[in-house]
């Protein structure tokens, strides 16, 4: 049998293509970390003291600003230590503790979204029927699922993970990913990897098939509506699909570049793709609902440009 020894320490190549310039990039990540904590941060305040923004809709928001925060601090944190260093390394058990939390994230970061697009369809469908079909009891049930699910269901996956023992250590990326980490395995990992795509598969189909089915079905209203439901609807969905196509073309990119050969794209295209995912959902999320809410925009003018000029007051 062959002598392999137990890799428990990875090389993180990913900073690679920032090394040169690693000052500036340390620069411009903790801005965007910063910017990240105080904008979702403000957006969370804002939707808890103002009483009227208790309704579904506002309570997805407040989570979805709660799970960016969560998503960023997993990764930033990590990419700014790492652009003060110069080893790039990480040990095993910090790696599995970042792969949980980055795919955690996003399975939360979907789950919510599918949620808050079946809250959309029901406002648009069945307004009158809106508070009993979006009952607080309801919204309880959907928020415990989105949280509980992904955290229980991905830890049984990464269990499996843990089991490998790795020969090699040299990691193409600025973070762990799991499939990533598998790679670097001393056995065969065929079964691993299906495994893998089937756990994608359910971890995305169901939240995808939901979203679908919320529109398909707000669009068929839309067309036999007047125009001032349709402007209405617009004004209503359209918030939410900028988030959901901000999220996925993050991740299917990120899900393309892990499990294809996309060594056809660019070296720093790529490194800046398989971040977007984590950083541009939580940077835009608060900026898109804080400027679509009049109530939501109202409190960040008092609080920050307008306090003093009435004029400008609605």
């Amino acid at each position: 049998m062959e002598n392999r020894s137990s890799v428990t320490t990875f090389i993180l190549d990913g900073y690679v293509a920032m090394d040169q310039q690693k000052h500036l990039f340390f620069f411009i990540f903790l801005l965007l970390y910063a910017t990240i904590v105080i904008l979702n941060s403000l957006l969370i305040a804002i939707i808890c003291f103002e009483r009227t923004l208790h309704n579904p809709m506002y309570i997805f928001v407040c989570n979805l600003s709660c799970n960016g925060i969560y998503g960023s601090t997993s990764l930033i944190p990590h990419l700014l230590f790492h652009l003060s260093t110069e080893g790039h390394k990480i040990s095993l058990t910090n790696c599995l503790i970042q792969i949980f939390c980055l795919h955690t994230y996003n399975i939360i970061e979907l789950t919510i979204l599918a949620f808050m697009s079946y809250d959309r369809y029901i406002a648009i469908c069945y307004p009158l029927h809106y508070h009993d079909m979006m009952s607080t009891k309801k919204l309880h049930v959907f928020l415990i699922f989105a949280w509980t699910y992904p955290l229980a269901t991905f830890l049984v996956y990464e269990s499996f993970t843990i089991r490998f023992t790795f020969c090699r250590e040299i990691m193409d990326k600025t973070h762990c990913v799991n499939f990533e980490l598998v790679r670097l395995s001393c056995t065969d990992i065929t079964i691993h990897s299906i495994i893998g795509l089937g756990l994608i598969a359910v971890f995305i189909i169901p939240q995808i098939i939901m979203i679908l089915f919320s529109y398909v079905h707000i669009l068929r209203v839309c067309i036999y509506s007047s125009k001032e439901c349709q402007m209405k609807a617009i004004q209503t969905c359209t918030p939410h699909l900028l988030a959901v196509l901000n999220y996925f073309l993050g991740i299917f990119f990120e899900i393309i570049q892990s499990r294809l050969n996309s060594r056809y794209f660019p070296y720093e295209f790529r490194t800046f793709m398989s971040l977007y995912f984590m950083i541009f959902p939580p940077l835009l999320n608060p900026v898109i609902y804080g400027m679509s809410g009049q109530i939501i925009k109202k409190h960040i003018q008092n609080l920050f440009f307008f306090k003093n000029m009435p004029s400008l007051k609605k």
